[in-house]
């Protein structure tokens, strides 16, 4: 079956739904969502939102505190934009339905997070990417132009090379088309074809064992886009939360905000005693690259699993009130925060490279959109300084939609792509490989790709990698497609991406340490 919409938009998150909000007056837009419009990353962002809002701050601070962050590898100019930007998608965000906590007088109640000089995170209680979320669907859902297809899984999108051309990295002009989309529900592949496509799928968690990352952020967009030649880039640059609940048989693991640290929440090993003042002078507000290693050196020290994270000091009814979710999560595991300490350890959260982005959110592949976790802004830099990936994501859907709708008119639809061809596949039996494969991905980068890498690690993944490439992608041409065994390639891919881009990096910056080269090149 052919679909055509002027825009197909893959993903469900804030990036992919603002971006259908912000043209659906304009144009016929398609939404793939993997599983529902609510399983997204966006869905568990706790934290916030961040945008200059109060009159002692402004923009050159937001400024200085994300070059900070990110190690001196950001692209000053996306920083200007971004920041100088937010405050409309903030207004644009409340207009869709977004509540934002605010005080007794009526103002913004702005929380601040590691990295951040000055109060600026917007958030609706503990539980942000949820409020925002449910807005945009409820948004989306009210709107005729935007057709929503659940269970619909993007396999490939659809290049020249589905024409019969050969394409390479090298190859010029290379255009989307659309993509070929296997509907769950039927288990047939369609093909969408599309004026334009938007790439917003999210990050890569799942690639390791622990990960905050709901079990859809396997990495789709990313690996589609570097299959169709398509640049990605800084992937080595992957953020571990140095703060989720400490629980071995859950996953994803329950995210425990930062702002927490920035309510007051002290850090302690296992023995009680404070140690974040051993690794940086801002202690319990560091950055979230520098507390994470700290944390993995107190851990691997001591031999233990987890440290605490220690809010009981804080007055308990305050800490219900402003941390409901953390709080009945902590309770449900038999943990009163408000009198015990919180068992945490790191887990695989943000990705701050991917798929190369221009001003516009225009991709190398003509016709071709990437916003959110999945794209390289030059935002992020080395690491994300906390709370600016929502507003990254609406900013540059934003930049997206304008762009589309100026040049949506130059382009037509390529209706000679030949349907999806299936011939001399068959149905696996073997879900065991594809199962035991997955596992053998998430050990593999957890070990040794992590927060602490040196070169034997990373060339002990990509041989183990390597053969798994070369195992899964022949089980693929012989197999009928299914979501698993397309998530098992896409896993592949990233990780081989993200070893290969750390291996090329011969120093430490920001989010990726190796003992090999414990120091930064200067710039």
């Amino acid at each position: 079956m052919v679909h055509k919409f002027d825009c197909l938009v893959i993903g469900s998150g804030i990036a992919g739904m603002s971006y259908a909000l912000k043209l659906a007056d304009k144009a016929s837009v398609a939404l793939l969502c993997k599983t529902t419009l609510e399983e997204a990353n966006t869905f568990y962002a706790q934290g916030g939102i961040a945008s200059v809002t109060l009159p002692y701050d402004d923009f050159e601070k937001h400024v200085h505190d994300t070059l900070v962050a990110g190690d001196g590898i950001c692209d000053k100019a996306v920083v200007e934009k971004v920041v100088r930007e937010a405050p409309q998608q903030i207004k644009e965000l409340v207009r869709w339905g977004v509540d934002f906590d605010k005080d007794a007088q009526g103002e913004f109640d702005l929380h601040k997070e590691g990295g951040h000089s000055e109060f600026r995170i917007l958030h609706h209680k503990d539980n942000t990417g949820q409020e925002i979320q449910k807005s945009l669907i409820n948004a989306i859902k009210r709107h005729p132009n935007v057709k929503v297809f659940d269970h619909h899984f993007a396999i490939e999108i659809l290049t020249q090379h589905h024409l019969g051309q050969k394409v390479t990295k090298d190859t010029p002009n290379i255009e989307c088309y659309g993509a070929y989309v296997l509907d769950e529900g039927t288990n047939k592949i369609h093909t969408f074809l599309s004026k334009v496509t938007m790439i917003c799928t999210g990050g890569i968690g799942c690639i390791y064992q622990t990960t905050t990352n709901p079990l859809v952020a396997t990495g789709d967009g990313i690996a589609m886009v570097y299959r169709a030649k398509g640049l990605v880039k800084d992937m080595e640059f992957v953020q571990f939360h140095p703060t989720a609940l400490y629980n071995p048989m859950e996953r994803p693991s329950f995210l425990i905000t930062e702002a927490m640290r920035g309510y007051g929440a002290v850090l302690r090993t296992r023995d009680g005693k404070e140690f974040m003042h051993k690794y940086d002078e801002r202690g319990n507000l560091a950055p979230r690259d520098i507390v994470a290693r700290a944390i993995d050196s107190e851990m691997k020290n001591s031999g233990s699993d987890f440290v605490y994270l220690d809010v009981t000091h804080k007055p308990a009814e305050e800490t219900k009130r402003e941390y409901p979710t953390i709080y009945e999560k902590c309770l449900s595991e038999g943990i009163n925060i408000t009198k015990e300490y919180i068992p945490v350890a790191p887990a695989a959260h943000y990705l701050c490279g991917g798929i190369v982005v221009d001003m516009n959110a225009c991709t190398t592949i003509n016709r071709l959109y990437a916003a959110g976790e999945c794209s390289r802004t030059g935002l992020h830099g080395a690491n994300r300084l906390a709370s600016n990936s929502l507003i990254e994501a609406i900013v540059y859907a934003d930049a997206a939609s304008k762009h589309t709708t100026e040049h949506l008119s130059d382009y037509t639809f390529k209706n000679d792509i030949p349907e999806w061809n299936d011939k001399g596949t068959s149905l696996t039996e073997e879900m065991v490989l594809i199962t035991q494969e997955a596992k053998e991905v998430g050990s593999y980068m957890s070990n040794y790709v992590g927060i602490v890498r040196s070169n034997l690690r990373l060339e002990r993944a990509f041989e183990r990698l390597e053969l798994l490439y070369k195992e899964t992608e022949s089980l693929f041409a012989r197999s009928i497609v299914s979501k698993d065994i397309c998530e098992l390639r896409n896993i592949i891919n990233v990780g081989y991406l993200v070893i290969k881009q750390a291996m090329e990096r011969k120093e430490s910056r920001g989010l990726h340490y190796t003992i090999d080269f414990p120091r930064k090149n200067p710039k």
